[in-house]
């Protein structure tokens, strides 16, 4: 194998043109401002969504938080446990079904977010800092039809 032919991937395929790898870009540009502004509030990006969830939901299962967040089983066990570990989250036992675990957000995680939210207002604002305002809502609408989307 030559050196040109490393230089030149197969059917001219160019992986900066592809949406996954354009997606992933845009992700981790705006995790990055997430975790540099949102760092004095204690929460990842993973964290203050399952976080909002919980208080939006304001008692829910594992799976509700599952379903609301689209955050897989196993990663969402780790958040929960790290939110509860800070005292922003409690679980107790469903009164009327005792295999059941009920989620609540407690009150020092309610002021957590409530400092959170303003933050994280900016850090969309950032993220979408290059784009026009028709350009935010042409980008908010496609992706949430494409989410909308059933997969095959």
């Amino acid at each position: 194998m030559n050196n040109s032919s490393l230089n030149h991937p197969p059917h001219d395929y160019i992986i900066e043109n592809q949406v996954g790898y354009l997606l992933r870009r845009v992700y981790y540009h705006h995790l990055a401002i997430f975790q540099q502004r949102l760092d004095e509030t204690e929460l990842t990006s993973v964290q203050f969504a399952t976080l909002y969830a919980i208080n939006k939901l304001q008692e829910c299962s594992q799976k509700a938080l599952v379903d609301e967040t689209g955050i897989d089983q196993a990663t969402i066990r780790g958040i929960i446990q790290r939110l509860k570990d800070k005292n922003f989250i409690s679980q107790d036992p469903d009164l009327l079904d005792k295999r059941k675990v009920l989620i609540h957000i407690t009150e020092l995680g309610k002021e957590k977010l409530k400092q959170a939210i303003p933050i994280a207002e900016t850090i969309t604002d950032l993220t979408l800092e290059a784009l026009n305002p028709a350009e935010r809502v042409a980008l908010q609408f496609l992706l949430r039809k494409i989410l909308a989307h059933p997969l095959k």
